[in-house]
């Protein structure tokens, strides 16, 4: 049986910039770095391969909130109001900003430096762990993008969730060397059986 899937979410403290073109205004910045190593609440460290965006970019219908709270909008990449790329760097956020009051926030808070992250939510779909290091790493391969965020303060919700991941990773191990263990012990008694009959 797979475990069910939990959504996470990742916050980076990088440059956040608006540009106005006539009378629309753009957002841009960067919702995750790739090879940064994030110290998750002093559990693990957590780093995103480069490619880890790939598939997910061609096929989701990612929104673009404020603060993750999906009553407030700001773009939607079926609309074209939000653009995503991986780039070499990371995963590239352009969202074209509405004439609403969360619009016209997002700039001014911006414009002012209030807000200076970007943060973004997701499943992880294929990881590695490193547990031969102290605090374990993480490297997130593939992710599915469910939603991206301007947020005026970082935060790394999902914690517990990568902790149960990390736990599940360590009891299969402790499985598969239970397995091997007794696969061993299974061919040492039919090994020590022929000897005695020969005898």
């Amino acid at each position: 049986m797979t475990a069910k899937l939990e959504a996470e979410k990742r916050s980076l403290v990088k440059p956040v910039e608006t540009r106005a073109d006539g009378g629309k205004t753009t957002v841009s910045g960067y919702a995750a770095i790739f090879g940064d190593e994030a110290n998750i609440g002093g559990w693990f460290t957590e780093v995103i391969a480069r490619g880890a965006f790939a598939k997910t970019l061609l096929t989701a219908d990612v929104r673009a909130y404020f603060a993750h709270d999906t009553g407030r909008i700001l773009g939607r990449v079926s609309a074209g109001t939000l653009r995503l790329k991986e780039d070499e760097k990371g995963l590239a956020v352009e969202i074209d900003l509405p004439d609403t009051s969360d619009g016209r926030d997002v700039r001014t808070l911006i414009d002012r430096g209030d807000i200076t992250g970007m943060s973004f939510g997701f499943l992880v779909l294929h990881q590695e762990w490193d547990e031969t290091i102290d605090p374990p790493k993480r490297t997130v391969l593939e992710i599915e993008l469910r939603e991206v965020s301007i947020v005026s303060e970082p935060a790394y919700d999902g914690t517990s969730i990568a902790l149960r991941s990390l736990d599940e990773v360590r009891k299969e191990k402790r499985q598969q060397n239970f397995n091997a263990a007794a696969t061993r012990l299974r061919l040492k008694t039919n090994l020590d059986l022929r000897v005695r009959s020969k005898a």
